[in-house]
């Protein structure tokens, strides 16, 4: 039998959030790409909540775009109402949410993928990957010192050699065969996926689209480790049949901040759609309850680990049964539908059960129903078998990310997709890949977790898991990103010089703010005295001044009589005002990251034999031989390794 035979130079499986970042990105460093996806209709979807953005999620998206990435471009095209959420708190928890038309957002990413020179979208289920063994010649990673100072690594090698494989294509489920370079993984929750409510079950991947039902088998034939982690998703409702009078609305923000620092407020504003708050009560309680039994999740007919965070209604009110109510809100899912988003209640329960759990709610005692919640089980892998680059250790060329990797959320997948589409290219180019460190943004840190800790349940970026978020804000992002996108290839020349003229416009202000003073004349001790601040008693600037909580650069202005003529924009503003307000705080966490540098500097050959190390404890043996951290830093990170484990390394290593 004749079957179709192409050659491209990368392959990306599945078009979802991390998909279609891998694929542009790939494309657009100038490697002929395909993108395969089991349905036209699945690219770019949102099959869970009808937003991007939130609590540190949006930090992950501007920091996406700042790299060059799309989908705060894409958000900004398509998004119905936006909101900055924890405004009452600092600017490092600050996040912006947008409410996303959902099939708007769909066609618009798919628009770009196939305006995209250099690749190609290509609707079939790829169900085999096309590996090859290597034949290591050297030991890698380690220097001419620590070669013949580690001669068990060296003797490890050939054990090494058999395990270790290339990726070379893929073959999909009609025979055909495309062969590549690399291959990125980004199958998101699709790989043998089953959907379940009550005791009715599809295996059927999100919204009734085909699973993958054979590329698990193949990953399983290459040596990568299967799992199955679970998630949910809740009732839409229609909007024709909601009391919203006895709901409270919710309003989007006056002032829009766009997601993509390319544009301005001005030029994405739109007329915005509301949501709508309401709870559950003690009646929707006792109904989950009276049914907990008929819960697949309780039953045990859900085998997949269902995320902490993220976690069902059932799974609410029998875990904190103290609570006598919990949030609900009804988001739209478009500006053309009439279906609304039940945030809050994502649930597994049988038909019956969630009509009677929504009609207890204020405001939809008549609701219908359109699609019923349901939890949805998948294959994954365990991502400690990647690189930081995202590249598996044992297969050569082939990388993954997103919910493959034990992920949750559609920002979270995107900014893996992103860093594995680049790294992907830069193997390609022969170039070193990108790897950012916790300290460079919350996608290190996204990724550093990933690799380094054994996540056991699906994993939510929050901002507590950054331990540098003063200085990885959103409103930062493309200081710290921007130049790293351009030295890639992502961020065009145009796009760089503005962003330098923003840079210089922002280093200068701070430098004049800091250096003009302010005198005790009767006109500043009016105007301190107007806005309840306290009178001058010695010589102070204008920065001086910025620091009280009751000033701002833009109030100032009054008295700042050198600021630019034609003024600063509002991004620039908010730089000169938190730099100087946090400038302490600032200082102290980049003291910080000063001393976490020096940790990730210090090296761990890629093939030490850990058994050669001394009283190294069995458990942290284990962690660090499957883990394989590339530095003393990550080491340390590694749960069930000790500081006292970590000291060892460094005795044996003489670091």
């Amino acid at each position: 039998m004749t079957h179709v035979e192409e050659t491209y130079d990368i392959v990306i499986v599945g078009a979802g959030h991390a998909g279609c970042e891998a694929a542009l990105a790939a494309a657009r460093l100038g490697f002929e790409t395909i993108l395969f996806t089991v349905s036209m209709d699945s690219v770019a979807l949102m099959p869970c909540n009808p937003n991007i953005g939130g609590s540190s999620k949006g930090h992950l998206v501007r920091e996406i775009d700042a790299l060059g990435g799309e989908m705060g471009k894409n958000i900004d095209k398509t998004y119905i109402q936006s909101k900055m959420l924890n405004v009452s708190k600092g600017p490092a928890v600050h996040s912006l949410r947008a409410q996303a038309d959902k099939g708007e957002y769909t066609k618009e990413m798919r628009r770009t993928l196939q305006r995209e020179p250099k690749l190609t979208l290509r609707q079939q289920e790829v169900t085999e990957l096309l590996v090859e063994p290597v034949i290591l010649s050297k030991a890698k990673d380690l220097s001419e010192g620590q070669q013949d100072s580690l001669p068990a690594a060296q003797n490890d090698m050939k054990a090494a050699q058999n395990d270790m494989k290339k990726v070379v294509g893929v073959r999909t489920c009609s025979g055909a065969v495309y062969h590549a370079k690399a291959v990125v993984l980004c199958t998101g929750v699709y790989l043998k996926a089953r959907c379940i409510y009550g005791e009715t079950i599809s295996y059927t991947g999100p919204n009734g689209l085909s699973a993958a039902n054979h590329l698990s088998d193949s990953m399983a034939d290459a040596g990568i480790g299967i799992r199955r982690f679970k998630t949910g998703t809740p009732p839409r409702i229609d909007r024709k049949s909601i009391d919203f009078s006895k709901t409270v609305e919710q309003k989007g923000d006056e002032r829009i901040v766009p997601f993509s620092f390319e544009n301005r407020a001005e030029d994405i504003a739109r007329e915005q759609i509301s949501c709508w708050l309401t709870y559950t009560n003690e009646e929707t309680h006792e109904i989950i309850r009276e049914n907990i039994h008929r819960s697949p999740l309780y039953s045990g007919v859900i085998q997949g680990t269902g995320p902490r965070y993220c976690p069902s209604i059932e799974d609410k009110i029998m875990k904190f049964p103290d609570k006598d109510r919990h949030q609900l809100f009804i988001e739209p899912e478009g500006e053309f539908t009439d279906e609304m988003y039940l945030d809050g209640m994502p649930s597994s329960l049988p038909e019956d059960v969630q009509y009677r759990m929504v009609h207890s709610v204020p405001g939809l005692e008549n609701a219908k129903i359109v699609r019923n919640a349901y939890a949805i089980e998948y294959d994954c892998i365990s991502a400690t078998e990647l690189r930081p680059s995202l590249e598996f250790k044992k297969v050569e060329g082939l990388f993954a990310a997103g919910q493959i990797n034990g992920s949750s959320g559609y920002e979270e997948a995107g900014a893996q997709g992103l860093i594995a589409g680049i790294n992907a290219a830069r193997k390609l180019q022969g170039k070193e890949p990108v790897v950012l460190s916790r300290s460079d943004g919350y996608i290190g840190v996204l990724i550093d977790d990933l690799v380094t800790k054994e996540t056991k349940e699906p994993y939510r970026m929050m901002t507590s898991r950054a331990e540098y978020r003063l200085l990885l804000r959103q409103d930062n992002a493309d200081l710290r990103l921007t130049p790293i996108g351009y030295e890639i290839g992502l961020i065009p020349e145009e796009r760089y010089q503005r962003f330098l003229a923003k840079k210089d416009m922002i280093e200068s202000e701070i430098a004049r703010l800091e250096s003009t003073p302010i005198g005790a004349a009767k006109e500043t001790q009016e105007f301190l005295e107007a806005h309840n601040s306290a009178p001058l008693r010695t010589a102070a600037t204008i920065a001086d001044l910025i620091r009280r909580p009751e000033f701002t650069y833009e109030t100032l202005a009054p008295l700042d009589l050198a600021r630019p003529v034609d003024g600063v924009s509002e991004e620039v503003a908010e730089q000169i005002n938190i730099s100087i307000k946090y400038e302490g705080y600032i200082r102290r966490q980049k003291q910080q990251v000063e001393h976490f540098l020096k940790m990730e500097e210090k090296r761990i050959p890629e093939n030490m034999d850990y058994s050669q190390v001394k009283n190294l404890r069995k458990e942290a043996r284990q962690k660090l031989e499957a883990v394989r951290p590339r530095s003393i830093g990550q080491a340390s990170r590694i749960s069930g390794v000790s500081p006292a484990d970590v000291s060892q390394i460094m005795l044996y290593l003489h670091l």
